[in-house]
């Protein structure tokens, strides 16, 4: 053990635990009723004293002397981590967020947020990062704290944004992906996953209704909309991976005013200019009106300008709107240009035999974003040739196995997370009749709360209204939804009813609790 423990008492000593450079003991002392446990730490040389409830009994004192080397240095030979500690510690923290996020997050009894002001909360949770770590007890206080002052988006009563609700399977992913801690680059270190991923890819062109194409998983639909942008311009103008933007024209990107504000990113982060995005008009319903997207291609041209991409929508932010994929198609096709689609939220209607009608026209774009996955069409070496940078030590051309199968150099990322396992999982448990099912439940709820809302009297906020109302469900913890102008409109709130796990009592819920926390206003 690299030290010597001499134990000054009268009474007997009991060693119980071992594990490696730490060794707990007990000690049975009937005079005293204190509990005190020694654990005595070799790698830094000095006993650590706890002093808690009576039931135990405890050792007087404990002094350590002999020849302790500094932490670390004693093995050199053997692993730095204790595997069973570890797998205790991961133990009893899983018990945490089983109960913590997973049933009482769950629970509709229970608040969706535990809100605190940020200097509270910061000395709540002891941020500080220190010299020396902390033992296994106070670590699991942390995970209690993270999840007790964390806002619990799996909360049927949590509205606010779209990732709400949880589904089981694919959290059983994303713990499995975390565990195997693997980089989706080449098959050789993710074998599983470049297969699964290919196959999920493929499912997702049969609904658009390709019979081939190309694709990858993003982290995210802004990172979606950024490759679609990189692509189109690739495709128009190869030389810019070589000679960059100052051999390039001025480029001119079309999306409606009610587009992500992702496209404003891209167009910032690619060196094409926001002043080059030409936002197109939309109608009531906030989508996309093509006259004014004929008119916009035009006055780019007039102001010496080259389209090369229409960005449409299926799904907006706010209003959930679907431009009308079909005209918007045909205009690309006369003018020559690159549409992308970005579906990141209401791409999900492909499920639905119901509902599909509203991307009618999905099968002309050439590029789209489906919740963070971008899709090709037809173009197998696009990804590659436009983001390749052949790294020898990882795309080496002379490997024992098909190298079509190492997909990382499709990305713009060197190392790239397993997305795939979650949607995988989910997908083959509920299969694409459960997934259809959840798409025309969202819709019902939304019709539910619409005829709900219009049958109510005087339901129309106002003014300054809205942001009142959100600080009052947030400090009281009853629900969590969110608000935002629209145009020349006053805020207004942004239901989202995407959930599984949400029902029409958590639509009458909604209504009223706003009515109840802005019944004085």
């Amino acid at each position: 053990m690299g030290g010597e423990c001499i134990f000054q008492s009268s009474q007997p000593v009991n060693r119980y635990l071992q594990c490696h450079e730490l060794v707990l003991y007990k000690y049975r002392n009937h005079a005293k009723n204190l509990l005190v446990i020694v654990i005595i730490d070799f790698r830094i040389r000095l006993p650590r004293l706890y002093s808690t409830l009576s039931a135990l009994t405890s050792l007087d004192y404990v002094t350590t002397t002999g020849p302790s080397q500094p932490y670390g240095q004693q093995h050199l030979n053997e692993p730095l981590l204790d595997h069973r500690e570890g797998q205790l510690f991961l133990t009893e923290a899983f018990k945490v967020i089983l109960e913590e996020v997973l049933c009482k997050g769950t629970d509709v009894n229970e608040k969706v947020c535990e809100w605190r002001e940020p200097e509270e909360l910061a000395t709540l949770l002891d941020l500080e990062l220190r010299e020396y770590g902390e033992q296994q007890h106070q670590l699991l206080q942390r995970v209690r704290d993270v999840a007790k002052y964390s806002v619990k988006t799996n909360h049927p009563r949590f509205f606010n944004q779209l990732f709400a609700g949880v589904d089981y399977h694919a959290l059983t992913g994303r713990f499995l992906t975390e565990a195997l801690n693997t980089s989706q680059y080449t098959y050789e270190v993710a074998p599983v996953f470049v297969l699964m991923e290919d196959e999920v890819l493929s499912k997702l062109r049969s609904l658009v209704g390709w019979a081939q194409g190309d694709g990858i998983f993003c982290p995210g639909g802004t990172m979606s909309n950024m490759y679609a942008m990189n692509l189109a311009r690739y495709r128009a103008f190869p030389e810019v991976k070589l000679k960059g933007q100052w051999a390039l024209p001025r480029l001119a990107v079309f999306t409606s005013q009610e587009s992500h504000y992702s496209v404003m990113k891209a167009a910032a982060f690619q060196g094409i200019g926001t002043e080059n995005v030409f936002k197109v008009n939309v109608d009531d319903r906030g989508c996309m009106i093509t006259d004014d997207l004929s008119e916009k291609i035009e006055l780019a041209k007039s102001q010496g300008a080259v389209p090369f991409l229409v960005h449409a929508t299926s799904g907006t932010t706010v209003q959930g709107a679907f431009d009308p994929l079909e005209p918007i198609a045909d205009i690309c096709d006369r003018q020559g240009l690159w549409m992308h689609v970005d579906a990141a939220w209401g791409g999900s209607v492909l499920f639905s035999k119901e509902h599909r009608h509203l991307m009618r026209g999905v099968e002309r774009w050439e590029s789209g974003a489906c919740s963070g996955i971008q899709l090709l069409e037809c173009n197998f070496d696009l990804l590659k040739r436009c983001h390749s940078a052949d790294a020898t030590y990882l795309f080496q051309q002379d490997k024992f196995y098909d190298m079509s199968l190492d997909t990382g150099d499709k990305s713009i990322q060197c190392g790239r997370k397993v997305d795939c396992l979650k949607l995988w999982l989910m997908w083959k448990a509920v299969g694409s009749q459960g997934l259809e099912e959840r798409v025309d439940r969202a819709f019902a709820h939304t019709r539910y709360l619409v005829e709900k809302m219009m049958k109510r009297e005087g339901f129309q906020l106002i003014g300054k209204v809205a942001p009142v109302i959100k600080e009052r469900m947030i400090k009281q913890g009853t629900m969590m939804v969110g608000y935002q102008p629209l145009g020349g409109r006053v805020n207004f709130f942004r239901m989202i009813v995407i959930s599984p796990q949400l029902s029409y009592q958590d639509m009458t819920f909604f209504l009223d609790e706003i009515e109840r926390l802005g019944n004085n206003l």
